[in-house]
């Protein structure tokens, strides 16, 4: 089956981050590049727009959606690969001083699930569940933690009630043979739980692959560092979206907005997050457990701001 990729929440995101022609735009993770798209199509000849992605597949499509948009008054492009928690260190290399409108979907695109990477238990693949080359794998996790360090992962990371059998069943299977694909840790997953467990909706495997997918990108660190980065970087009445997609990155999200809007720095627009229709859920299971979470800076006048740098109309890094 041919990989595809519906964005959640799309036209909700682009609402709620309004953006203008002349806006500099951050999209810190372009995935399957739909939302790319469609904030590159809102920007004009004086916008600028800076595509982030540590998959450079991902980049590529942003690259691919650049090309194909042949306007004459198309926006300046930057396109990263680089993990969205360098963000600052990236706005600093472009000489670019604020930003007006940042998106952050933190959801993997269906391109990610499809390569044969980890990231799904449907099929037997390699256990990498890395968004980039080296580093790190689940295979490395699986395979040197301690069954106590193991298990406290699966519980945090995943929510798993089950995180102790899972591990009993993971170090008795590791003992015999490395574990090292996909179908050896549902194997395990499914000795470890009851079977009633795998009788249910979602499958028994769900929340050992996503503590282990988290965990080998260290990705609420990332989180953290990329949005502390937006943040500080974000221009008088400029806006930040936050896509999340389980509650461990959602109740980050919430609280670093609620401490930004505690500092003063700005309001969360609107207070509650914005949840995808029927009609979306019915039609993209993966968006049934999105939020999206708005934060507009505080309003200073836009003549302070510097003008932006000159660069070429296109940059690839």
């Amino acid at each position: 089956m041919e990989a595809r990729h519906d964005s959640v929440l799309l036209p909700e995101a682009l609402e709620a981050l309004a953006v203008q022609p002349d806006d500099v735009v951050v999209d810190a993770t372009i995935g399957g590049a739909g939302h790319f798209a469609a904030l590159l199509a809102a920007l004009g000849k004086d916008g600028v727009i800076i595509g982030i992605d540590a998959d450079s597949a991902a980049v590529e499509r942003a690259r691919a959606a650049y090309a194909e948009d042949r306007r004459a008054d198309r926006p300046i492009a930057h396109l990263i690969c680089d993990n969205f928690r360098n963000l600052g260190r990236i706005l600093e290399r472009l000489g670019v001083g604020h930003v007006h409108k940042a998106l952050f979907d933190l959801g993997w695109s269906g391109y990610q699930i499809a390569a044969p990477r980890g990231f799904s238990f449907q099929k037997d693949e390699p256990l990498l569940m890395t968004y980039a080359d080296g580093g790190e794998t689940a295979a490395d996790l699986v395979n040197s933690m301690s069954e106590e360090a193991l298990a406290d992962l699966i519980y945090t990371y995943g929510e798993e009630r089950f995180a102790r059998g899972i591990t009993r069943s993971i170090v008795a299977t590791r003992a015999k043979a490395r574990i090292l694909t996909t179908g050896q840790l549902v194997t395990a997953v499914l000795a470890g739980t009851p079977r009633w467990y795998h009788e249910r909706k979602i499958h028994p495997a769900t929340k050992t692959f996503q503590a282990l997918r988290i965990a080998a990108n260290d990705e609420l660190a990332a989180l953290r560092d990329g949005l502390a980065a937006a943040l500080a970087a974000l221009a008088p009445r400029g806006r930040l979206a936050v896509i999340t997609f389980h509650s461990i990155e959602d109740r980050i999200v919430k609280g670093i907005l609620r401490n930004a809007v505690y500092e003063g720095l700005g309001s969360l627009l609107p207070k509650k997050p914005v949840v995808p229709g029927r009609v979306e859920i019915l039609a993209n299971r993966r968006a049934r457990s999105a939020k999206l979470r708005v934060f507009e800076r505080a309003t200073v006048s836009r003549e302070a701001e510097p003008a932006d740098p000159p660069n070429p109309a296109f940059s690839y890094a």
